[in-house]
């Protein structure tokens, strides 16, 4: 009996020839991750343990990107923690201003996270990474301390759902728009303790950015993991940039899997999921007449240069409504130097917005966006929680840039299509 891509990372890596769903065991990290937020209790818990020295330099990663640069004094004192551990410690993979960005974006850009990894990140968006092919997924930080003092974790074999995309996608449709139509349809639970495979036609024709947005929302309906099978998209991603040697795994034609959802993309338009749950999903043509105050454009999902530079199409020549806040985030400062480069900054600008530094800033509610009571946001981000971006009486859409980028010319929910 054959295993599936998620199934055949975690045998290599508990070194077994084979495992099944439901299945305890022991696995090696190939990178351990940890943030400004969840860094500094697996550090506490490091010390508490009686750790010493982490167990391989090169292989924990340490970003500070949530409330970086500092936005208080607690904030302050929680990346000085990060920052004294990983001088410390020689940490290689550290990131601090200047140099940090969303974390989900920087590692596969830098080539940190390659093909085959086994990655445990204590951040539930973790499993973005299994968009270049690597089992990807989100542990406490308690679980992160005994990864960085052993390089090993506890894991239970996850039963896989199998994604079937097909058809030709319609102007103005992206991962975005696949990944929430697909939470909508098997709720936030749909998927739970199990991994996501996605795979068809479709997802053969889909940019890396799309699929490492996909990937990331995977938690959003319970996952573990979500995970891409490698292919030439892949290759061409990763090659001359992974820092290290690689691996492609596929499915075994006689994998198991605990179901088979298909889905007809040709018939899909871009999609808004309503608060507060990112199953809240409905066609741009049935959101109705929703007035919105603010566009986030960025984070760990949809903050890449395809993604501004699909924002920046919409927005070019047209300037946001009235009373209305457009907000662009870059996730990464490379990502910010390539959009300054190719004059999207003077589109964004010219449209009445403002362009913010590399942060997470307003998707958890941190800084750079945060709602007062009775207002409402259309984001790009991935989960839109009762106070998910401040006071618990706001409210979060989320939708692609395509969206967002229209919504501020209009002044209300509107794909670019409605302009």
């Amino acid at each position: 009996m054959g295993m599936t891509i998620t199934e055949k990372i975690l045998s290599r890596h508990a070194r077994l020839d084979e495992v099944r769903p439901g299945m305890l065991l022991n696995a090696r990290a190939d990178i351990a991750l940890g943030n400004d937020i969840t860094a500094p209790i697996a550090i506490d818990a490091f010390r508490k343990a009686g750790g010493g020295k982490v167990f391989d330099r090169e292989k924990v990663v340490l970003v500070a990107d949530h409330f970086a640069p500092n936005k208080d004094i607690d904030s302050a004192e929680q990346c000085k923690l990060m920052r004294d551990f990983a001088l410390e410690q020689k940490i290689t993979h550290y990131y601090d201003v200047g140099e940090a960005g969303v974390e989900h974006a920087l590692l596969p850009e830098k080539g940190i996270v390659v093909p085959g990894d086994l990655v445990a990140g204590a951040d539930s968006h973790t499993c973005t990474y299994g968009a270049v092919g690597a089992f990807a997924t989100g542990v406490g930080s308690t679980d992160l301390a005994a990864a960085m003092m052993t390089g090993e974790l506890w894991f239970k074999v996850p039963e896989t759902m199998k994604f079937v995309y097909h058809g030709k996608r319609r102007p103005w449709v992206s991962g975005k728009d696949l990944i929430l139509h697909t939470i909508g349809r098997i709720g936030v639970d749909g998927a739970l303790y199990r991994a996501m495979e996605f795979t068809g036609e479709t997802v053969r024709g889909l940019t890396m950015a799309d699929r490492l947005t996909m990937a990331n929302m995977a938690v959003e309906a319970g996952a573990k993991n979500g995970i891409f099978i490698p292919d030439a998209v892949t290759e061409a991603y990763v090659k001359g940039r992974a820092e290290r040697k690689y691996a492609f795994y596929t499915s075994d034609p006689d994998a198991v899997y605990h179901s088979v959802i298909d889905i007809d993309v040709a018939k899909l338009e871009p999609q808004v999921s309503f608060p507060h749950l990112p199953s809240n999903a409905r066609g741009i043509s049935e959101v109705g007449d929703v007035r919105i105050d603010q566009s986030i454009i960025g984070s760990c999902t949809n903050g890449r240069i395809e993604d501004l530079r699909v924002a920046a199409e919409v927005l070019k020549g047209r300037h946001i409504a009235p009373n209305y806040r457009l907000i662009v985030i870059p996730a990464t400062p490379a990502i910010y130097r390539q959009a300054l480069r190719e004059g999207l900054f003077d589109i964004f600008l010219d449209a009445g917005g403002v362009i913010s530094l590399p942060t997470c800033g307003p998707c958890l509610g941190g800084y750079m966006g945060i709602l007062a009571k009775g207002e409402r946001s259309v984001a790009t981000t991935n989960r839109n929680f009762v106070g998910r971006m401040g006071h618990p009486g706001s409210e979060v859409y989320l939708a692609g840039p395509a969206v967002a980028a229209a919504t501020a010319v209009a002044g209300r929910l509107a794909g670019p299509e409605q302009l």
